[in-house]
């Protein structure tokens, strides 16, 4: 973390709300998960009011990294993304859910929007595997992300 403040660079995360919602359904709802309208989170430690997960993860690494005295590091999001398609034990991996999620978040993109944590800094996300890669090892739901839902 001191080399990437020394020399400003950002630190990268792979967040995939997808996930957390699969591993808490009870827990998570799926329109917080989907950045849908949602009662959302007050987060106990920061007292901010969460709308969705992406930005909730975000924050959660924001937070460790000042926590280790390292506050003026950027956070940036490398890998994201929500599946077309799951295995048997695998919720919400629906076209509709990829189709929301994918809107919701271009739609809070192009209004440049922060974090809570940092309303007024944009965040830069970089969508991964918009297209379906059958040869990758591991479940379905992280083998396939539909692109064509996108011009809907």
């Amino acid at each position: 973390l001191q080399f990437l403040s020394s020399t400003k660079a950002p630190f990268w995360i792979n967040a995939y709300p997808y996930f957390a919602y699969k591993d808490d359904p009870s827990g998570i709802s799926l329109d917080y998960a989907l950045f849908n309208p949602n009662e959302g989170m007050v987060d106990p430690y920061t007292k901010l009011r969460y709308d969705n997960m992406l930005y909730a993860q975000v924050d959660a690494a924001i937070f460790a990294i000042a926590r280790m005295g390292c506050g003026n590091i950027e956070v940036k999001v490398s890998e994201m993304g929500w599946p077309s398609k799951g295995d048997p034990n695998d919720f919400g991996t629906t076209l509709e859910n990829v189709a929301m999620y994918n809107r919701n978040l271009l739609r809070r993109q192009l209004g440049s929007e922060g974090t809570p944590l940092r309303p007024c800094m944009g965040l830069d996300v970089y969508m991964f595997a918009l297209f379906n890669e059958n040869l990758k090892p591991g479940p379905t739901s992280k083998k396939l992300i539909r692109p064509k839902i996108l011009s809907r």
